[in-house]
């Protein structure tokens, strides 16, 4: 593959370096500034909405400016904000500093999305997108471990101050590459790009169902993933370090898992892969209900991680498969965006339940909706554009 896909790839991987931190961080966020489980769940929410409002315009500016910009911004934005959250005090401050992190996500997400389909070959694309979404989850779990080791020394606050010079530093290495010029990138006719007048190609019944499916999905994704830590800590009474040390296994497996889900869709096919994934969630998340001994636990949450993280792949490559080439960057900027208004209700409505139940009750909630998923997908046609 190419030069510049290998450079989307260490992107990727910078961009979700800080993607789990904040809700691995509930319990102690919890505790350090004596807040109620509802109020925790704003550290997701709000900076999940943040990211919400930032997918239209990043879906225009993936379409308008050059390579080389936009993944500088991206990075600039990431290592400031995570500067700012090392600093503060305040759990407002706090939100405040996240939220701003979150918009370099969709800046990277939409843009190099968009170009990895249009710089693979179709029938590379299932591989492609595992190998992206690999570096991706690699990226999250040294995140996540890194918090670990920080939460038994010098303190959490520590680990978004470290991570925040890395990224800076490769964000001037894009600025300065000459492999992100204009050539090396597909880009529109100028005819093309007629924003929202291009959505009548976009706006299919096929992607419509197909969205309706993903934020099924992103529910019980979402609740799994927001409270893990909070039920390791409440319901199995782990200290808060090794919660966190438990949950970075996640992101770790899920490399395997993105690498695995590339390579299954490409042989079998990316829906028969898509169903699959979800059915390994929704079985591994039952059995994880049901599970006594700790180190079975911790198993079946690596293995869930696995099918989690090789869903990705697919997904990504149904999106490429159901939208117009040229419609490409507002087709992720519309899947992110409704991904983004999942993500942004979801924590609040488990927290919810989970206030008038046990923690624990995430485990059968994500399962069911994982269930659903499969359920919704069903009635997706198949289709080539």
């Amino acid at each position: 593959m190419e030069k510049p896909f290998w450079i989307l790839c260490i992107t990727h991987m910078m961009v979700e370096v800080n993607l789990l931190i904040q809700v691995a961080l509930i319990p102690v966020i919890i505790t350090e500034f004596k807040l109620g489980l509802l109020e925790a769940s704003l550290v997701a929410t709000v900076p999940s909405f943040v990211q919400l409002v930032m997918n239209i315009p990043a879906g225009y500016f993936a379409e308008r400016f050059s390579p080389r910009s936009l993944l500088f911004a991206s990075m600039m934005i990431e290592g400031l904000s995570g500067l700012l959250a090392s600093q503060t005090n305040s759990f407002w401050t706090l939100i405040l500093a996240i939220a701003l992190l979150k918009i370099s996500s969709p800046l990277y997400h939409i843009f190099g999305l968009s170009q990895v389909s249009r710089i693979v070959k179709p029938e590379r694309m299932n591989k492609a997108m595992g190998f992206h979404n690999a570096l991706g989850s690699f990226g999250s779990a040294v995140g996540v471990v890194s918090l670990s080791v920080f939460l038994g020394t010098l303190g959490w606050r520590w680990t978004y101050f470290f991570w925040a010079f890395p990224i800076l530093i490769w964000g001037t290495v894009l600025l300065k590459s000459k492999d992100l010029g204009e050539g090396r990138f597909e880009k529109k006719d100028r005819k093309d790009r007629d924003g929202l007048r291009g959505l009548s190609f976009i706006v299919s019944y096929s992607f419509l169902v197909f969205l309706v499916a993903i934020a099924v999905r992103e529910v019980g994704a979402t609740g799994s993933s927001t409270f893990m830590t909070t039920y390791f800590v409440r319901d199995r009474s782990l200290a808060e370090s090794t919660a966190s040390l438990i949950y970075g296994l996640g992101p770790f497996v899920g490399i395997a898992g993105s690498l695995f889900g590339g390579y299954f869709g490409e042989r079998t096919g990316m829906r028969r892969a898509f169903n699959w994934m979800v059915v390994g969630c929704t079985v591994s998340l039952l059995m994880m209900f049901f599970a006594s001994q700790l180190y079975v636990l911790a198993a079946l949450y690596a293995l869930y991680a696995f099918f989690g993280s090789g869903m990705w792949s697919p997904m990504n490559a149904l999106v490429a498969d159901i939208v117009p080439a040229k419609n490409m960057g507002m087709g992720f900027s519309i899947y992110f965006l409704t991904d983004g208004i999942t993500t942004s209700i979801a924590p609040m409505l488990v927290a919810a339940v989970i206030e008038i139940s046990v923690a624990s009750i995430i485990l059968p909630f994500s399962a069911l909706f994982m269930f659903l998923t499969l359920i919704v997908f069903h009635f997706v046609p198949r289709s080539r554009n």
